[in-house]
């Protein structure tokens, strides 16, 4: 196994570039847990040991599959889940549930699946509106005193409810979008996470591969498709920011994924994104990020673009808004 630099989300050590599962289960397109199995094997070999998954990914099949790949090296990597996305019969949309209750059961049934004892990383994968975050934390400490869990974090947070959240028990990380065209953190998040000694784990980090100036047709059965930065116009005129946007990277010998990847690291030493993909060969790409040098020029020079301003289309389609948390 290479070694990674390795960067802290609280007072857990990671490496500073880790890997969101969520493609491995089908979201983007049809996946295969052969091809998986060998992508996440290659994510071990380049120093990659810390893995993101989630209950929901698949409907369990993430972490089992997951776990299975994982144990045999159980004390050599950070295991990242989350709860909280639940699909009732014959519910439009997913409800969240932040109940003491299911936040008990969630983590008993993900530990099963994953076939591990302890989870090193929990979140709160959404925020449930009609629970306080008082209790569901407190149900998340309780976990914690227990041995089922090491650290507590939440995604897709307000600055309001983090602060609440980590005064019941040290939250060591918040997971959010964040990318050159998700910057909304910026406004007030960053600062709180920074003031309170909080990691940030940016999910889509190349904007859901809009970045990475590779994306023709959105294929069938990929999550995008209902997207609206990734539908009609909206597509075309993204793909020409993203061609604008990989012009940069070309003029530093990178490729615009790992240009993507360099500049959320650039952030702060407390972002540890999570990219995640299907192929070893994108993930060997993505490491690369590690070894690009950003000069204030360069940063400038991507600034000037302004691609979160121009950027077109919303995170959600209206029917989804609720995924976006905040």
């Amino acid at each position: 196994m290479v070694e990674l630099a390795r960067r802290r989300l609280g007072d857990l050590e990671v490496s500073a570039l880790g890997f969101g599962c969520m493609s491995l289960s089908g979201t983007y397109g049809a996946a295969d847990d052969d091809e998986s199995r060998s992508t996440l094997a290659a994510a071990l070999d380049l120093g990659v040991d810390f893995f993101d998954t989630a209950d929901v990914y698949g409907l369990g099949h993430n972490e089992t599959l997951v776990g299975e790949v994982l144990r045999p090296v159980r004390d050599e990597v950070v295991i990242a889940t989350k709860f909280g996305f639940t699909a009732p019969p014959g519910a439009e949309a997913p409800v969240i549930r932040g109940d003491a209750e299911y936040v008990r059961s969630a983590c008993d049934a993900s530990l099963l699946r994953l076939g591990i004892e302890t989870i090193d990383l929990y979140y709160a994968h959404r925020i449930d509106p009609n629970v306080p975050i008082e209790e569901t934390v407190g149900a998340m400490a309780e976990l914690v005193a227990a041995g089922k869990v090491r650290h507590l974090g939440l995604s897709e947070a307000a600055p309001a409810t983090i602060r609440r959240a980590h005064a019941v028990h040290p939250i060591a990380a918040i997971q959010s979008e964040y990318s050159l065209v998700t910057r909304w953190a910026e406004d007030e998040l960053l600062g709180t996470l920074t003031e309170l000694g909080i990691g940030f784990v940016p999910f889509s980090p190349l904007g859901r591969g809009l970045l990475t100036a590779t994306l023709e047709a959105i294929p069938e059965g990929d999550f995008r498709r209902v997207m609206p930065r990734f539908s009609g116009d909206n597509l075309a005129a993204n793909r020409s920011l993203a061609e604008r946007f990989a012009g940069v990277a070309a003029d530093l010998g990178c490729t615009p994924g790992q240009l993507a990847l360099a500049w959320v690291l650039a952030q702060g030493d407390h972002m540890v994104p999570i990219p995640g993909t299907r192929r070893a060969d994108r993930l060997a790409e993505n490491v690369g990020a590690l070894e690009v040098s950003l000069t204030p020029e360069v940063l400038a020079a991507i600034e000037e673009l302004g691609l979160s301003d121009a950027v077109a289309g919303k995170r959600f389609p209206d029917a989804l808004e609720g995924l976006a948390g905040r």
